[in-house]
């Protein structure tokens, strides 16, 4: 997540660019992406990409395919995030002379986070559980230890269910750390028109503020 987020948000700006070609390879790389199996993309990192001479070993193998696929998708949550931010502000803030990169990072994303952090937290969530398919090109995660376990003893339910509750205690706990990111980025505050009305009249003084 620490790696496919950066080029989420940057395969995201690609594709708000107003230079065609960055906006079609970006585009491109979010429909090869979200378009073919993850189980598809890691076997052709990790046997393919050695035919063409680039040869990985399996855990830069599967740390590539997860952050290519997962930055695909969340790339389209940043978007949408970034999206959601009336243009009016950003016209606003670079009236007052803020530069491109200090109107993103003041003005769009506090709020665009708003917006992401649930379904950012959801993806992660998702995360931890397709982690399992990474077993198939031999990478000892936790499903691949649980079947080396059943094959010692053969108890099947007992192995697969531990392994079921180790997951589920990730997700519970990331479900915390979620629950507390929302919060902090100020999901769940008052909505509607008072707060609408409190955010329109701080936003000059505090954009004016930032472009001194």
């Amino acid at each position: 997540m620490a790696l496919a987020l950066p080029l989420a948000v940057l395969v995201a700006l690609g594709r708000a660019s107003r230079i065609a070609p960055i906006r079609i390879v970006t585009g491109f790389y979010v429909w090869l992406m979200r378009g073919t199996p993850l189980l598809v993309q890691l076997v052709i990192i990790y046997t393919g990409l050695p035919q063409v001479g680039l040869r990985l070993g399996v855990i830069s193998a599967a740390l590539t395919g997860l952050v290519l696929n997962e930055a695909a998708y969340l790339s389209e949550i940043v978007r949408a995030g970034v999206l959601s931010v009336a243009r009016g502000q950003s016209e606003a803030a670079r009236a007052l002379g803020m530069p491109p990169w200090k109107v993103f990072r003041v003005v769009v994303m506090p709020q665009a986070l708003r917006v992401m952090v649930p379904p950012l937290g959801n993806s992660f969530n998702g995360l931890l559980k397709t982690t399992t398919l990474v077993s198939v090109i031999s990478v000892e995660e936790l499903l691949r230890r649980t079947q080396f376990a059943v094959q010692t003893n053969f108890r099947v339910l007992e192995g697969l269910t531990a392994a079921a509750l180790y997951y589920l205690a990730m997700t519970t706990l990331w479900g915390l750390v979620q629950r507390w990111l929302e919060v902090r980025v100020g999901r769940g505050h008052q909505t509607g028109p008072s707060r609408s009305r409190r955010i329109k009249r701080a936003t000059v003084p505090a954009l004016e503020l930032e472009a001194r």
